[in-house]
């Protein structure tokens, strides 16, 4: 990817937007519950130098769980950015995956040898159900988010 801004100007807006810290500490249960009390008003939390960065969302209230990698260099007097976009901790897609298909065939289970009326066997399904679309949905959202917020911040041009 290319950004319109100077290396000079890249390395800016790096130090503006980013509350300096590892990342996997902000995506940590402990280290969210530690950085509860930080507002700050920056776009990002992680780390960066005169090459490469690791970024995530500066937010306690409802973490990403995405950091971007990347690293950056001049190239024929243009900016280049190299960036992937991995989820962190690795198990986590794993997990918002598969537990709620999971706890739908449990609660199935229990519905079905407790022999409940059918009317709650229906609604506990389509609940379960709405529950999967959502967490898949909430997560590529959260991706989506992060990704356009970088794009914007930096002007990268695809």
């Amino acid at each position: 990817m290319q950004s319109n801004l100077s290396l000079s100007e890249f390395r800016a807006r790096l130090k503006d937007n980013t509350e300096i810290g590892s990342p996997k500490l902000k995506l940590s249960p402990f280290g969210a519950f530690f950085t509860i009390f930080d507002w700050s008003s920056k776009a990002f939390y992680g780390l960066f130098d005169d090459k490469s960065f690791r970024l995530t969302m500066n937010s306690t209230m409802s973490p990403t769980f995405f950091i971007i990698k990347g690293r950056y260099k001049i190239t024929n007097r243009k900016l280049l950015i190299n960036y992937n976009i991995e989820p962190s901790p690795k198990f986590f897609l794993a997990w918002i995956k598969w537990v709620p298909i999971l706890f739908g065939v449990v609660i199935n289970l229990l519905l079905i040898s407790n022999e409940v009326p059918k009317k709650i066997y229906v609604i506990a399904n389509i609940s379960i159900v709405f529950m999967i679309l959502f967490s898949r949905w909430h997560v590529k959202y959260k991706r989506e988010n992060i990704e356009r917020k970088f794009i914007e911040i930096f002007e990268i041009v695809k």
